[in-house]
Formats: C-alpha cells, sequence, structure tokens
C-alpha cells in the first residue's frame, strides 16, 4: 500500500500556532514526516497525493468525560442507562462513541455507564468487528447508600440502579473497584460529593476518607485509572492527596486547588457546559458559573492539566452538541482557542499515557489526525459548529471523506 501524502496544509500540530505550507506523509497507521520540503517518490507502490489548500491539519481530540450510556429523555424514559438491557445499552453506547468520532474525538474516556456494557463495546472495536474511537471504557458509579444518584426507593428492595454499585466500607470498596476491572473497565468512576447537577448539596460528602483511599489504592494496583465527582474544596483536597487521577468538575476550584493540581499532576475536567445549559433548574448554578470563568483561566495559566468532557446524554442535554463546550470556555471563560485544543490534544494524550503516540502531529506518532476546513485555533466555530471535513484514525479515514 502506497503513502497518503497531504500537501499545502495549515499544521496546527497541538502544541504550537498554525504554521502554512506543510506537508504531512502518512504511511500504514503512523505520521512518518512533517515537512515543508519537497516529499521524495517512493522506491515502490505509488503515493496519493491529496492538495489540502491551506486547509488545517490538528490532531484528533480527546473527550474525558463520557456517558456512553446516557441518553437523551426526550427518546426513552430512563436517561441513566438503569433499565433497559446490556443489549440495548451497548448499542446505544456504540453509537453514541461513533457520534464523538463523526465530531472529531479519536480517543473517548468512559466516566460511568450502565449495567457495564462499556468493556464489551470496546472489545468489539478494538478486535475490528465495529468501528469507534480509541476507548478508554468505564466501570459503573461507585459509591455508599443513600449518595446523590442512589435513586432508587427503598421499598424496591433493590440494592441500586444498573448504573450504581454501592459500597459500604473500605474493604468494600476495593472489592468493588476489583469487581469492574475484572469485567474490563479501566477507569473507575466515584459519587464523592454531591452537587453539580446532583440532587444531593454539594457540601455533602458520600465517602470516608478510608474508603476514597482503599479505591484508590485499589484502583492503582490494577493499574487502572480512577475519577471522582467531586464539588467541594474539602472533598477535592482530600481526594487529590490520596492520589485521584481525575477530578470530575471541580466547582470550588481556587489558588489553594490549583497549586496542588499542578504539584501533583492531577488531571481536572471542569465540564461547565452542561451547568451553564441547566442554569435556570439549579439555584446555585449562575455563581458558580461566574466563579469557574473567573478561576479556570488561572488553573490554564498555572499549568492544570485541563480536559474536554461533560455530561452529555443527561437529560435533554443530547450526545453530538460538543461544540457548546468549545464555545462555552472560549467565549464565556476566555480561555485562548488553542489552549482549548491543547485540552483536547496533548493533554489527553498524557492522561492515557500515551503522549509519546498520540496528542501532536508528528514523525513517529500514530495519524489520528482531523482535517478542518478553516483554522480552530483562530476561530473556534470551525470545528465547534459543524463536523471535521475528514477524521482519520490510524491512518484511515473514518469519518468524512478527504477533499477531493
Amino acid at each position: 500500500m502506497g503513502r497518503l501524502v497531504l500537501t499545502n496544509a495549515n499544521l496546527l500540530d497541538g502544541v504550537y500556532p498554525a504554521v502554512a505550507g506543510r506537508t504531512i506523509v502518512i504511511e500504514g497507521e503512523r505520521i512518518l514526516a512533517v515537512t515543508s520540503d519537497p516529499v521524495e517518490p517512493p522506491t515502490t507502490g505509488a503515493d496519493t497525493v491529496v492538495d489540502l489548500a491551506g486547509r488545517t491539519v490538528m490532531p484528533g481530540m480527546a473527550t474525558c468525560h463520557f456517558h456512553s450510556t446516557y441518553h437523551d429523555l426526550g427518546a426513552t424514559p430512563a436517561p441513566y442507562g438503569s433499565e433497559h438491557p446490556p443489549a440495548y445499552l451497548a448499542l446505544l453506547s456504540h453509537a453514541n462513541l461513533m457520534t464523538a468520532l463523526r465530531c472529531g474525538y479519536t480517543t473517548v474516556v468512559g466516566a460511568g455507564a450502565g449495567q457495564d456494557v462499556e468493556p464489551g463495546v470496546n472489545e468489539a472495536i478494538e478486535s475490528g468487528l465495529v468501528p469507534g474511537p480509541r476507548f478508554v471504557p468505564s466501570s459503573r458509579e461507585l459509591s455508599t447508600t443513600g449518595h446523590g444518584n442512589d435513586g432508587v426507593p427503598w421499598y424496591w428492595h433493590m440494592p441500586a440502579s444498573g448504573a450504581v454499585r454501592i459500597c459500604d466500607g473500605p474493604d468494600d470498596f476495593r472489592k468493588g473497584v476489583r469487581e469492574q476491572v475484572k469485567v474490563g473497565a479501566r477507569v473507575i468512576k466515584l459519587f464523592v460529593t454531591g452537587g453539580h447537577g446532583v440532587p444531593a448539596p454539594k457540601e455533602r460528602i458520600e465517602m470516608t476518607r478510608d474508603e476514597l483511599a482503599a479505591a484508590i489504592d485499589a484502583a492503582h494496583e490494577k493499574g487502572v485509572l480512577i475519577r471522582g465527582h467531586l464539588a467541594n474544596k474539602t472533598a477535592i483536597m482530600m481526594a487529590i492527596e490520596l492520589g485521584m487521577d481525575i477530578v470530575d468538575h471541580c466547582d470550588e476550584m481556587d489558588d489553594e486547588v490549583i497549586a496542588a493540581c499542578v504539584a501533583t499532576g492531577t488531571f481536572v475536567v471542569p465540564s461547565i457546559y452542561f451547568p451553564k445549559v441547566f442554569a435556570k433548574f439549579f439555584p446555585d448554578n449562575e455563581a458558580e458559573l461566574a466563579h469557574m470563568y473567573d478561576v479556570l483561566p488561572k488553573a490554564e495559566a498555572a499549568g492544570v492539566r485541563l480536559l474536554l468532557g461533560d455530561d452529555y446524554g443527561a437529560m435533554t442535554f443530547p450526545h453530538g452538541s460538543y461544540g457548546g463546550e468549545l464555545h462555552t470556555y472560549v467565549e464565556d471563560a476566555g480561555i485562548a482557542p488553542l489552549s482549548v485544543l491543547r485540552w483536547a490534544t496533548t493533554n489527553g494524550a498524557q492522561l492515557l499515557g500515551r503522549g509519546d503516540e498520540l496528542g501532536t502531529v508528528e514523525a513517529g506518532k500514530l495519524a489520528d489526525i482531523l482535517i478542518v476546513d478553516g483554522d480552530p485555533s483562530r476561530d473556534i466555530s470551525v470545528l465547534a459548529d459543524q463536523p471535521p471535513l475528514a477524521v482519520m484514525k490510524g491512518g484511515q479515514v473514518v469519518a468524512g471523506a478527504l477533499p477531493a
């Protein structure tokens, strides 16, 4: 098979501002060269040459807070994947993953899913049975009896819904984490506090320190990531101290939290688009959003490893509306488009421990790239308001098409 040569590209490599007049050579699943010089013809076979006419080439993006079994309430009555059979949820999961892929997210990291279906969907993608993004499948949501998302009435005599795994006590959390890893989860989701769209108040901490420590230790012993729904500062600082990999939401981020995240390398997914959309339903959202709009530029400037991702599918917040998140960070929080794109590219690759293979467009890396009509580092709308012209994963076009 010959090489694919993309000429006359505006290169947005994932780190630096875009530069025009670049050529990207792809051979197999990897990038062979990125150059401004003429490309030597191959010794065997033939190149496929595509003149991009100044269109932008950038790395595939990562969305790192993804509920693949969440869906719009308007479609069915069970938004959290708790009342459908596993086969239905597996198909729903794959459909939502494909939506993300078509929007340019070549990597997806789970943040809680129903009925343990994500590992099986990931196996189908990795084996080639179905297409899909690079996927880090999630566990069910682990937390204690009666926590904010434990909404099953007591008189049903059920332990929890299909999206939740109840644990009480450190030993039970160790067992819960180990069970989820056995099922195939590669990221464990904990509900540590209320707040951020959960009926329980954000001041409420749902787990003891010993329970949280046991869960984090068990995940790391098994070599998987662990993340937590964390809204109040006391719990955020405790989780960071104990080694939490990903802080979801981080609603009470301040200078002390920023310093702790930088010192430990903790990743943060602010996911503020959901509370923005539903601000009128949650009385505290306006003040909390104003706080996050103010603090996120400080976190970015300090070097906090921020990530994209949000609660798509919850309530009437459909998968596929990912562009609103990009607009929110750029237009409301005042983050430079190039910085937000780094959250989606280099930071996402670092979360997976694959910064040597993903996250930038450079020789030797996997050819997970997007071709965009315009420069999103100057105008985020060219990426937020329409899908890329072409999405490539491992050197193959998986969505859209190369320009003629």
